[in-house]
């Protein structure tokens, strides 16, 4: 029989705690391959959460408690994970907000994903089955679903649809690997880093459908702007995809400015001259990717590992080069070459105008998808 545990962070939820101790325990007694441990990590509650959930140990032998100081969500999982996998040794630890906005019914559909093979399940607001209150208004709505999308985006792991749920099963493993790298994250944005580790540990990830309902009792502790500011932040400074972006743009300079050179100045074909243009800035790219967009998985191996990847990275670039160079003939051929009028006494010519579709809507994700899959692949 495996064990599973399911953490529970408190403060001030003595109106909540005992029906979700006893929703939880009524779900799970009857599982015939799990034995489920429920620890609660209250953080100094001043109002008597910690000595109702006392008086429930005697009657669920199951159920402990920790006594912690207030430092956040993050700090209070960290400190549950630690003492849980120390003292109860599980396979599997949960997630679980206190305030019955995660239901206990969907608790056996997680181990289900568990069995099956899954490392990581969350339980997802934003797939067939899933939902978020009706009630909410649309500046909350608006919160959620933008959140994730950004997130999603940032990342450009778009299968995952609920990165910051906090309803979620963990086996053990990832929990011991995570446990330093989430230290320094006390706040809500604690769910997305843990993830974001996760997945560059390569854990298999599933979701289950849940219907996210809003507490009956006690008050929300999120700060939203603390929140926002701290995932934006977070994606902006771990995501791969995002500095390639930038990088991309400065490649974008480099390009553009090749290519003005070469069609001005030695008069060049617009079609050829942005084909070569185009090499200068994947040779550019590829030196700027590997120490930092993807300085996570920077080539190592010495000079001869080194020169393989810059040729697998100009193979694989060579698709881009063809699609901007015949992208642009053809669109030059049917369309025109002509000025844009944008603003009195602004225009561009048809070819820059071009250039910036293809790149903006077509090599973009095709270099980031390659690149990514291929040249730094683990």
């Amino acid at each position: 029989m495996k064990k599973a545990t399911i953490i529970i962070p408190t403060y001030n939820e003595k109106d909540n705690i005992k029906s979700l101790v006893e929703g939880i325990f009524k779900n799970v007694s009857a599982l015939p391959n799990w034995m489920v441990d429920v620890v609660i990590v209250d953080s100094d509650s001043p109002d008597g959460t910690t000595e109702l959930v006392e008086s429930l140990i005697p009657s669920f032998p199951h159920l402990h408690l920790i006594r912690t100081k207030k430092e956040g969500l993050g700090k209070a999982y960290i400190e549950g994970f630690k003492i849980a996998i120390e003292k109860l040794q599980p396979f599997v630890l949960f997630e679980m907000d206190a305030d019955h906005s995660h239901d206990p019914t969907t608790l056996p559909a997680f181990l289900k994903q568990i069995e099956k093979g899954a490392d990581f399940v969350i339980g997802s607001r934003y797939i067939k089955g899933g939902s978020i209150p009706q009630d909410w208004g649309i500046d909350r709505k608006i919160f959620s679903i933008g959140a994730n999308l950004f997130v999603r985006l940032g990342f450009m792991r778009l299968k995952i649809t609920d990165w910051t749920s906090g309803f979620r099963a963990i086996k053990a493993w990832i929990i011991k690997d995570s446990l330093a790298y989430v230290n320094t994250y006390s706040g809500y944005v604690f769910q997305v880093a843990l993830l974001d580790h996760a997945i560059s540990k390569g854990a298999r990830v599933s979701e289950v459908p849940i219907n996210f309902v809003d507490r009956k009792a006690g008050v929300s502790k999120i700060n939203s702007i603390q929140y926002i500011f701290q995932t934006f932040w977070y994606v902006l400074s771990h995501s791969s995809f995002i500095k390639f972006i930038i990088v991309g743009l400065l490649g974008f300079v480099v390009d553009f400015s090749f290519a003005y050179a070469f069609i001005n100045s030695l008069k060049i074909p617009k079609a050829s001259a942005n084909m070569l243009s185009a090499e200068v800035a994947i040779i550019f790219n590829f030196f700027i990717n590997n120490f930092w967009s993807f300085r996570h998985k920077k080539i190592e191996g010495g000079f001869i590992a080194y020169a393989q990847k810059l040729l697998l990275f100009n193979l694989v670039s060579l698709g881009s080069v063809l699609i901007q160079g015949g992208g642009l003939y053809l669109l030059l051929t049917f369309m025109g070459d002509k000025i844009f009028a944008l603003l009195p006494g602004v225009s561009l010519s048809s070819w820059i105008v071009y250039k910036i579709g293809i790149i903006s809507f077509i090599i973009i994700p095709y270099s980031y998808v390659l690149y990514n899959k291929v040249v730094w692949k683990k």
